[in-house]
């Protein structure tokens, strides 16, 4: 039998992703290495270098014993790191902890816990260590005729919503982002978008829909998009997917209702359905974009589950 590592406790290993936030994780790491520093806290930086380095590393620190990470940088850096954990079968996920210091453009999963998007007071929360256990999302879609999986920690947007997030991606592979892009994206898609007919069936009605549909979100928590609330009244540790899923609209009713995304107060329109679940399946024609936690990913049919109460994450004192 080969021996077991060594669980290591007390130190952290920091992933840093240098290209979060259109560069500013190289740009702010000595900063953030600073108070890190002068924190006291024990840890290991290590940087990525490329897509999907993150899972990586996450998975190779949990079987060298480490079992506390800190995420510098954004959503997708964290998205990365959560798949990097429940992909591997060593240790149950829960005895893992994530922290967090926001380097990325969103940082919606922050807005959810109170984290702080200056560094320093981000660090102060990693040291108080409040520490909360969360659901755990898991999406299988299509890419290039092959099934795959991933596990998300924010929130699943398909649709309209995955259209943007993939223009807004490639704005940022060229050095542009911040909400400014996303907005931008946001409307000059409307013109060219075409709805899909969609039916979608969870565990809790045989059929919760079979219709046009313009955007369906699915979440643990309740912001994406840099901060639009598309899931306002999420829980996320009641072992349930919000669901908002918003019907054919008009193109000019988009744009009136965008200051509502902020405030969750768009989900009143009669055109919008909220809805909960553990499972759900979603078919399409034609088919539809899937996005999580903003990263592109492929297209439907899909299949989704909760996994409840499955993660440890630093959250700020207020959560």
């Amino acid at each position: 039998m080969a021996k077991q590592p060594r669980v290591i406790e007390n130190d952290w290993i920091v992933l840093v992703n240098p290209r979060a936030g259109t560069g500013k994780g190289e740009k702010d790491w000595g900063k953030i290495h600073k108070y890190l520093l002068q924190s006291e806290i024990k840890f290991e930086a290590v940087f990525t270098t490329h897509r999907e380095h993150a899972m990586a590393l996450t998975t190779k620190f949990i079987k060298k014993g480490f079992r506390k990470f800190i995420v510098a940088g954004g959503d997708g850096t964290l998205n990365e790191v959560i798949n990097g954990i429940f992909i591997q079968k060593n240790v149950p996920t829960d005895e893992i902890l994530v922290a967090m210091i926001p380097v990325g453009t969103g940082n919606d999963w922050c807005r959810m816990f109170n984290i702080p998007f200056d560094y320093k007071e981000a660090v102060d929360v990693i040291v108080e260590g409040n520490t909360f256990v969360q659901d755990i999302g898991k999406v299988n879609y299509y890419k290039s005729g092959t099934q795959k999986r991933r596990y998300f920690i924010n929130v699943a947007g398909m649709g309209y919503d995955a259209v943007v997030a993939a223009k807004t991606n490639k704005d940022k592979e060229r050095g542009k982002g911040g909400m400014l892009t996303y907005l931008k994206n946001l409307i000059s898609s409307l013109m060219s978008y075409k709805f899909s007919e969609v039916k979608m069936i969870t565990d809790s009605d045989k059929e919760s829909c079979n219709c046009k549909v313009f955007s369906i979100s699915v979440g643990i928590c309740k912001y994406n998009g840099g901060g639009m609330m598309q899931l306002p009244n999420a829980v996320a540790d009641d072992g349930l997917f919000d669901i908002t899923l918003i019907k054919k609209i008009g193109r000019l009713t988009v744009i009136k209702q965008i200051k509502n995304l902020y405030d969750g107060s768009f989900i009143n329109h009669p055109k919008v359905d909220s809805l909960r679940a553990t499972t759900l399946e979603i078919g399409s024609q034609p088919k539809i974009d899937l996005e999580a936690d903003g990263e592109s990913l492929g297209h439907s049919p899909f299949q989704f589950e909760i996994i409840p109460r499955s993660l440890r994450v630093v959250v700020g004192k207020d959560k």
